[in-house]
This record gives structure tokens, C-alpha cells and sequence, in this order.
């Protein structure tokens, strides 16, 4: 049985697609683990790394090209290895999480693992693979800000995975109207796991603010560049968010939220 610190050192630190998608299944999370060098930024190999130019994702109209459903799938499929480094980043920065909390993070690890699989399996049938279009950071950039296990559940869990609600509902009909049947599938299996996610970061969060407001509570850990608005996607679903347990209360501050950041205006992807 491989140990939690080696196994979490190795998708972090590791370079390769096999390091980031190692089987966390037998994991002891019980075991103490420590944060044993500083984290600027996560392993990846040449061929995955991180890159300055800029791509646009593309539009729907022009989903019924396979070329541009792949492109579609490659923006995905890097958000949800970020999110698999972003995780376990969190997990050696903060040793103190307690078991039953690091146990429902090596959960959603291992789902966000899945879908980056299905993704990739998918845009493999299109004939690209992970990496032939650059790979952007923003979601890791912001994560550097991150100081504190709140910080951490507030800005993927509570912004980033709570826009993923909108995105997986809204490209599952895309795709549906396009005749993708296996490529809308996919985005309904990452819609449910999603709701999953967000309900975790909530449940943490609100265990922590005491009798802080929520939503304030919330709004006080983001970081500078980030706000709620990041937290939604170009149509807004609230009940997916209802189902992730969040009150009627939060989710109308959260539709009604506005900020002057150009991208938030959710007329394209980043």
C-alpha cells in the first residue's frame, strides 16, 4: 500500500499524465503527512506544461465540428487536472484537515480523475491528445493566494466547482443539441459529481463561520483578483445549487452578484 504523503507528493511533484491519475483507492487517511518543501507550482512534463499563448474556446455554433468539440474537451480536461493539483496541494498544506475531511477531499480527487479519463478518452476519439493546444494557469495562479483551508474551500469549491454547475448543465445541452449523445453523457456525470463538490466545500465552510453570515463569510476568504461572480457560468442554474445544499439566500446573492472584470461578463471562456 502506497503511503497518503508519497501518493499526494507524486501527483503534485510528478511530471507525467500517470503520476496526476495514480489509484488513491487504498489510501490510510488517517496517516500524518506534512507539507515537506514549498509549492510554487505543480509537476508537469514539457508536453502538459503550462503556456503563455492564448487560445480561445470555441464557440457554440460551431459545435457540430469534431475539431471543436476536442478543443471544448481540452478546456475541460485542464480545469479538472488543476483541480486534481489544486486538491492535493491543499491536502499537504493543511495537515490539520482531520480525517473525515481528508477522506471527502481524496473523494473528490479521484472523481475529478474520472472525468479529466472521460475527457480525455473523448477527445481521443477526435483525434487530439491532452496538450496539443496550450495549457492555461489562471485557476493555479489564484490558488498560490490561498492561505487557509477556508480559502481553499471558498475559492474552488464554493467559486470554481460552483461554476462548473452552470458550464456541465449548459454544454450537456450543447452537446445534445448537436447529436453528441457521448459527449453530453459525459458532461451530466460531471454535472452530479460537481454538486457533490460544491455541497463539500459548503458544508466545510459553514462548520468554520460560526455565526457569521455565509455569504460574507464566503466573500471575506476570496481572493483579490477572484470574486463570486467567477462562481457562475454563462447561464446561471440555481437549482443545481439548492441541490448542493446551499440556501435559497446565498444562491440569489450569488445569481444577483455583478463585479467590472471583463471575463465575468460570461460572453466566452477564458
Amino acid at each position: 500500500m502506497m503511503k497518503l504523503q508519497k501518493s499526494l507528493e507524486q501527483i503534485l511533484f510528478g511530471t507525467s499524465l500517470e503520476d496526476k491519475l495514480i489509484d488513491l483507492e487504498s489510501l490510510d487517511a488517517s496517516e500524518e503527512i506534512k507539507l515537506s518543501k514549498e509549492i510554487k507550482h505543480p509537476g508537469r512534463s514539457r508536453e502538459i506544461s503550462f503556456s503563455e499563448k492564448q487560445i480561445k474556446f470555441p464557440k457554440v455554433s460551431s459545435f457540430h465540428l469534431d475539431e471543436k468539440k476536442a478543443l471544448a474537451m481540452h478546456f475541460f480536461a485542464n480545469h479538472e487536472l488543476l483541480a486534481v493539483e489544486m486538491m492535493t496541494a491543499a491536502l499537504l498544506m493543511f495537515p490539520d484537515l482531520g480525517e473525515t475531511n481528508r477522506k471527502s477531499l481524496i473523494t473528490t480527487i479521484k472523481e475529478e480523475q474520472k472525468h479529466f479519463n472521460l475527457y480525455i478518452s473523448r477527445m481521443n476519439k477526435f483525434g487530439v491528445s491532452f496538450g496539443d493546444y496550450p495549457l492555461n494557469d489562471f485557476f493555479w495562479r489564484q490558488f498560490l493566494s490561498v492561505k487557509t483551508a477556508q480559502e481553499f474551500y471558498a475559492l474552488v469549491a464554493l467559486t470554481f466547482e460552483s461554476a462548473n454547475l452552470d458550464f456541465a448543465l449548459y454544454y450537456q445541452d450543447v452537446f445534445k443539441k448537436v447529436e453528441d449523445t457521448d459527449s453530453a453523457k459525459i458532461m451530466g456525470i460531471v454535472l452530479e459529481d460537481e454538486i457533490k463538490h460544491v455541497s463539500r466545500g459548503r458544508s466545510y465552510l459553514a462548520s468554520s463561520c460560526g455565526a457569521k453570515d455565509l455569504w460574507d463569510y464566503y466573500i471575506s476568504l476570496l481572493p483579490e483578483k477572484v470574486t463570486p461572480a467567477r462562481g457562475k457560468g454563462i447561464v446561471f442554474f440555481p437549482e443545481t445549487r439548492i441541490k448542493a445544499g446551499l440556501s435559497p439566500e446565498f444562491v440569489e446573492k450569488q445569481k444577483n452578484y455583478k463585479d467590472s472584470f471583463k471575463i465575468t461578463s460570461r460572453k466566452g471562456w477564458d
